[in-house]
């Protein structure tokens, strides 16, 4: 067998795993295709934060049948980890690997060849340890590094933990290894991943070392990466020495993207959140403080078991007053084995969708108007290879979408834009400043 194909549903974090697993396929000398590409193989790496990700994995199986003629289709990842019995009942799955065993794919699976029976290779989540580094290299303009793995927070609705197992790290030297080896591909941003990123530093258990000092370590010590970027990070974890190192740094930009999931204290106390509404209006405050440009963005859960209507206006009234640049919305959806689930008071599914839609609408206003304060004016941009319309994308430092007039020799590079209106898809276009 020569061709592979990979399918990735859910984090940033899944895909810096699959570029890892992907690129083991390809050291052994398989052929890296889509699914169009007749593959030998598919390895379906997989998300199970909402319902509607289990669902889109199942999809994603039966498409893997029609790729080619009896592909061999392993499905691994956090919905395999949690329901691995029910993923080798769907025809046409030939092995099941959970979350610490998709690293060691190659070890267990030393041939490809169909059989009856669907191979399940799954252990004890709780005894999970050992921390797997890896990086996207799809591109050459960003990856998404790994530095962390698992969660040590019950929070009621979530999975993760039972999917990922504890919190457990990399360390400051081995993410600086693997951040230069990323420069030598021609890198120019990285983006730091993890399920709690901001819970860095935590070997067997124990806390060694801090996000803080590899923050200043990256920043210190690697050269040829122009830009870092924090993917996500819990307010209660995100210090003010951790604001004002990235406010002074000259590569870490001024962009974050900060969990609140509610607005509203009652509903936060019933998730087990870790920190009030206060502490997130201050992060928000001092953030806009210290780096008035910055791009700010939050995640939020509406219909959470008990939201009355009153509860979800509080939270829309206190998103509606903060200075957030957009908001990821996510309707609430019952996890088996979560507390949640089991709570009184569940929110129907319409009026999930009704509030859902109301969040969207006020987060597609505040992206708006978040733009439209850097209208007229200049911004670096660094490009990327999607391509529309005969215009070339980036992004700024502070997370602008930016359209130009596409020029090939642009893809990987950083250069001054000026922007100056709003594109077709809400975006922003602009003109390269002449040097």
């Amino acid at each position: 067998m020569s061709k592979v194909a990979f399918y990735t549903l859910g984090c940033k974090l899944n895909f810096s795993e699959t570029s890892s697993i992907a690129r083991t396929f390809e050291e052994r000398g398989f052929e890296k295709v889509d699914f169009a590409g007749q593959p030998d193989i598919c390895v379906i790496n997989t998300c199970t934060v909402t319902d509607n990700a289990d669902k889109k994995c199942r999809k994603i199986i039966r498409d893997a049948r029609k790729s080619s003629n009896h592909p061999f289709i392993i499905v691994m990842g956090c919905y395999a980890q949690l329901k691995a019995a029910e993923i080798a009942q769907i025809p046409g799955v030939d092995a099941v690997l959970g979350t610490d065993e998709k690293f060691k794919l190659h070890e267990l699976i030393n041939n490809f060849e169909k059989n009856d029976h669907s191979r399940v290779y799954i252990s004890d989540i709780s005894g999970c340890e050992s921390f797997h580094g890896a990086y996207s290299l799809n591109n050459r303009t960003r990856t998404f590094l790994k530095i962390q793995d698992g969660c040590d927070y019950p929070c009621t609705y979530c999975t993760i933990p039972m999917a990922r197992g504890k919190s457990r790290s990399d360390t400051i030297e081995h993410v600086v290894e693997s951040a230069k080896r990323i420069a030598g591909e021609g890198v120019r941003e990285i983006v730091l991943t993890g399920v709690n990123t901001g819970d860095f530093g935590l070997h067997n258990g124990q806390r060694t070392e801090h996000f803080i000092d590899l923050l200043k370590a990256l920043d210190e010590r690697v050269d040829g990466i122009e830009r870092f970027r924090i993917s996500s990070i819990e307010p209660n974890l995100l210090t003010d020495e951790i604001l004002s190192f990235v406010s002074r740094s000259q590569r870490f930009v001024p962009h974050f993207h900060i969990p609140l999931q509610s607005g509203c204290e009652k509903i936060l106390r019933a998730m087990k959140r870790r920190y009030t509404r206060r502490l997130f209006a201050d992060r928000i405050e001092t953030i806009k403080n210290l780096m008035p440009d910055s791009c700010t963005g939050a995640d939020v859960i509406v219909g959470f078991p008990g939201e009355t209507e009153a509860d979800f206006e509080t939270t829309y009234r206190f998103l509606d007053g903060l200075d957030l640049s957009y908001l990821h919305v996510f309707t609430y959806s019952e996890r088996k084995n979560t507390p949640a689930a089991n709570m009184p008071d569940q929110v129907p599914a319409k009026i999930r969708s009704e509030r859902s839609r109301r969040l969207r609408d006020l987060s597609d206003q505040k992206r708006k108007y978040f733009y439209n304060r850097f209208l007229n004016k200049t911004r670096k941009v660094l490009f990327e290879k999607d391509i529309a319309h005969g215009r070339i994308h980036g992004f700024t430092d502070n997370y602008i979408r930016v359209s130009v007039p596409y020029q090939k020799d642009l893809v990987n590079r950083i250069e001054e834009v000026m922007l100056q209106a709003f594109d077709r898809a809400g975006h922003l276009s602009g003109d390269i400043v002449k040097q």
